[in-house]
């Protein structure tokens, strides 16, 4: 991308471009949702590292000054409840992208995180050009099944060792949407109540392989 993305908005609800004065709230919030967020949090496979909230959000700028992403701050009444990052852009034969997010404890349960994936995806659908969105979700992540339920993000199989979160490799269930299977958008078709009810549904043979770690070695 060439410019900045705009803020969306829907009700309370917004994203908008991360910037660098973002670091401290950034850091405030992720020191408070520790404990909340520390099982869903990607880690270094090679070891620990210091996180510092401007180093990462220079790193989200440079990622999307060169088409590679579009990272977003989530809002609910204007205050910073979390955030959104559509990662891993491709254009061309591709067209695709994935979707992570985190809100802060505070703000569960008003609905922010689906209007936010919603909005999100819409952008990337109608604005970037996009054919495909992705997101993989660990299977022990029942707030964030409920995320793909709502919206209707179809279920597309069992990934397994997929992600290193929270200090070893994580198995995930991957769910995706292409524009082409809802021209109204994804949060028209939400809000409508049009999404269809069985769409992200995990079959059991995969929930259950997803409760037994994968046999390693010889």
């Amino acid at each position: 991308m060439s410019a900045p993305a705009p803020t969306l908005r829907q009700g309370r609800i917004s994203i908008r471009p991360i910037r660098l004065r973002d670091a401290r709230v950034l850091e405030t919030e992720l020191a408070a949702n520790r404990s909340w967020l520390r099982r869903w949090e990607a880690t270094n496979p090679s070891g620990s590292i210091n996180f510092d909230a401007r180093s990462s959000i220079r790193s989200l700028l440079a990622n999307s000054r060169a088409g590679a992403g579009v990272p977003f701050v989530v809002e609910y009444d204007g205050q910073f409840a979390g955030q959104l990052n559509v990662s891993s852009i491709a254009y061309g034969s591709l067209s695709s992208a994935t979707i992570g997010y985190w809100v802060s404890e505070r703000f569960a349960g008003l609905g922010i995180t689906p209007a936010a994936v919603a909005l999100a995806t819409d952008f990337c659908f109608f604005s970037l050009g996009l054919h495909r969105m992705e997101i993989c979700i660990r299977p022990e992540n029942v707030a964030s099944l409920r995320v793909v339920e709502k919206l209707g993000f179809r279920y597309e199989g069992l990934r397994r060792r997929y992600i290193h979160i929270d200090g070893d490799w994580r198995d995930h269930f991957c769910f995706a949407l292409t524009v082409d299977e809802l021209p109204q958008g994804v949060m028209r078709r939400w809000l409508d109540g049009r999404v269809p009810a069985s769409a992200a549904t995990v079959p059991a043979a995969d929930r259950a392989l997803a409760q037994s770690p994968l046999r390693l070695g010889g």
